[in-house]
């Protein structure tokens, strides 16, 4: 039934957002009751019309619109085609075949087609692909290539030192390869469709949907044919349900669905705040006799100071063109409201040892997207009734590394062995009508993702001291390269991101240079070069739960930060058509996926939901 209301019904292939989900902060101190008053439609312009704000129940314009939809029954469904959602459907099919049992995998993504919504780095660590694929280098995986020397360094103004990065340190690459993560992910899309694993690009997943005991009995994919105004359109069709005995959420980093699921199911109650960064990449082709096949560059410091956690790499490509791909990345929970980390990363273009590189060279790609950085401390519980939850949604980024590539795949594989012994037991009696698969976190805390992580589990959080930067190299020397994490420790975040910015009347506007337009850019030409697109005709995908918040709380204390950590120009302040205020102007057909804006609202008012399925950035191989 799925597959044929997939290709007989085209207008599904553009199918749209909905969404009923919860946030997984609770709202600062400071928004108090005053900042939750209702809002007056005179005193303030409604911006959003999406039905999750406004339902459509209490709508007269959805009155006799039909809203039943056809349902369809898998065994597993997976959320999210990234590296993490593909391993677990790769890893299931091959047991299934190994044992010829008959398994259907359906596995769902937003993205217009496998990779496109994919951003990374990346160096990748091979370890989980090799258990996956030991075969992999002859299975023609033409988007690997090794890279041969490592370089990392601390940038002053226009100096740097030059560190020896020994073998042991996180940073080492030895053995690890240079990848393009959408051309990698692509890849992992053919293998899983050759196994029988039905793939679904350009079908957002917007909704949890639960049996009558609560446990979870699938997905349903998003709505089509909603008007900007939130009224339904002549050509409006409701979305489909897709059920299952276990649903696997892979959606990345800060997932809308696996925010409802922490709620729901009290998830990260026993353990830390998650904490962010954002990372934005470009990819540029370059003078080849400054091309250096292979070589991997990482360093930290300028233009940030030494309480801003960050960093940048340097990655020359070897695909037979002089390619290089460069990124920076900036800690979430910096303090000041005036840092724009797509300026930082502007601005650091600029630095003599790493202009060189790129005069004469052409800017061909541009992206951004946020990171789990909280580590092992900050991985909620990953299994509840009907569902688990793999990958960068629940956090397992190796952070001192910058890589999660491996420890996702390993993830899924893990959970595909849990659910797969399950579903095939002689007798797969539940205490709940979807299927419960501790051990899932059982195997994973004994394989080596676990050990991995613990072991670099206070390096991140040591961080947080009066020296900033130098007190964590300080502590990673210690007690990380000499110890290696065994320290009878653990050391805690400073909690959300959300509540780190300080008001603007205490801290420094910070001024940035224009950009010259042959190493640095402006924001909106960038944008442009990363292909997104939305269907303009919708509801905006960025909600607010109180239309008033920006003007009342986020401009009157925080100089309206969202203009500003935003990389994809999506928020900005304009004057009233009265002329006697602001308001808020949410450009949402600019938005890049990155969910930085849901994480680092100081006011936690901006809720992300999925838009039309396929819309968003469309990434060539980032």
């Amino acid at each position: 039934l799925f597959a044929m209301w997939r290709y007989s019904i085209p207008s599904h292939r553009c199918i749209r957002a909905l969404k009923g989900i919860t946030t997984e902060h609770a709202a600062p101190q400071l928004y108090t009751t005053l900042h939750r008053r209702a809002r007056s439609s005179a005193a303030t312009p409604q911006i959003t019309t999406h039905y999750t704000i406004h339902p459509r129940e209490k709508d007269p314009r959805w009155e006799g619109v039909e809203m039943e939809r056809f349902a369809d029954e898998a065994d597993v469904v997976i959320v999210g085609g990234g590296p993490a959602g593909l391993s677990a459907a790769i890893r299931l099919k091959q047991l299934a075949n190994e044992q010829e049992k008959e398994l259907r995998v359906c596995l769902v993504e937003k993205a217009s087609q496998i990779g496109a919504h994919t951003l990374s780095g990346a160096c990748l660590e091979p370890s989980a692909l090799s258990e996956l694929f030991p075969d992999w280098k002859e299975r023609g995986v033409s988007v690997a290539h090794q890279h041969y020397m490592d370089a990392f360094s601390r940038l002053w103004c226009v100096y740097k030192i030059l560190s020896v990065l020994s073998p042991g340190l996180p940073m080492n690459n030895h053995g690890n390869y240079i990848v393009r993560l959408g051309n990698f992910v692509r890849w992992l899309g053919e293998q899983a469709e050759e196994l029988g694993v039905e793939l679904y690009p350009g079908y957002a997943a917007s909704e949890v949907l639960f049996h009558e005991d609560g446990s979870v009995k699938g997905i349903a994919t998003n709505d089509v044919g909603i008007a900007k105004d939130g009224s339904p359109k002549d050509v409006f069709e409701r979305g489909m349900e897709l059920h299952a005995k276990v649903t696997l959420f892979g959606e990345g980093c800060h997932g809308h669905l696996a925010k409802q699921l922490y709620k729901q199911f009290n998830l990260r109650e026993n353990c830390e705040p998650q904490t962010y960064a954002i990372g934005l990449k470009e990819v540029w082709t370059i003078d080849e006799k400054k091309w250096r096949p292979g070589r991997v560059e990482h360093s930290v410091g300028w233009p940030l100071n030494r309480n801003t956690y960050g960093g940048s790499f340097l990655y020359h490509l070897n695909e037979g063109e002089p390619l290089v791909a460069l990124g920076f990345v900036v800690g979430l929970d910096y303090s000041n409201p005036y840092l724009s980390p797509f300026r930082e990363f502007q601005r650091w273009k600029h630095h003599p040892f790493v202009a060189p590189t790129l005069e004469g060279g052409s800017r061909i790609a541009y992206g951004a997207r946020a990171l789990n950085e909280g580590g092992l401390q900050s991985i909620p519980k990953l299994t509840f009734p009907g569902g688990l939850l793999i990958g960068c949604s629940p956090g397992f980024m190796n952070v001192p590394k910058i890589k999660g590539t491996h420890t996702a795949m390993k993830s899924g594989m893990l959970a595909a062995e849990a659910v797969f012994a399950r579903i095939t037991a002689e007798s797969p009696e539940s205490e709940t009508a979807g299927l419960h698969v501790p051990e899932y976190s059982d195997a994973l805390k004994e394989s080596w993702v676990w050990k991995e992580l613990y072991a670099v589990r206070n390096i991140r959080p040591s961080f947080h001291n009066y020296f900033g930067l130098y007190g964590g190299m300080v502590y990673t020397g210690i007690f990380y390269w000499i110890l290696r994490g065994k320290e009878p420790w653990t050391l805690k975040h400073c909690g959300t991101d959300a509540s780190q910015l300080k008001p603007a009347k205490d801290c420094t506007p910070i001024e940035y240079p224009k950009p010259d337009g042959k190493l640095s850019f402006d924001l909106l030409s960038s944008v442009a070069l990363s292909g997104t697109n939305h269907e303009g005709d919708q509801p905006p995908h960025l909600t607010l739960r109180d239309d008033a918040v920006p003007v009342g709380r986020n401009l009157a204390v925080y100089d309206g930060p969202e203009q500003r950590f935003c990389p994809a120009g999506v928020y900005e302040y304009v004057p009233l058509e009265t002329g006697d205020g602001m308001r808020l102007q949410i450009n949402a057909q600019n938005c890049v996926h990155c969910k930085t804006c849901d994480i680092k609202d100081p006011s936690q008012n901006i809720n992300w939901v999925v838009p039309e399925g396929g819309g968003g950035p469309a990434y060539n191989g980032m």
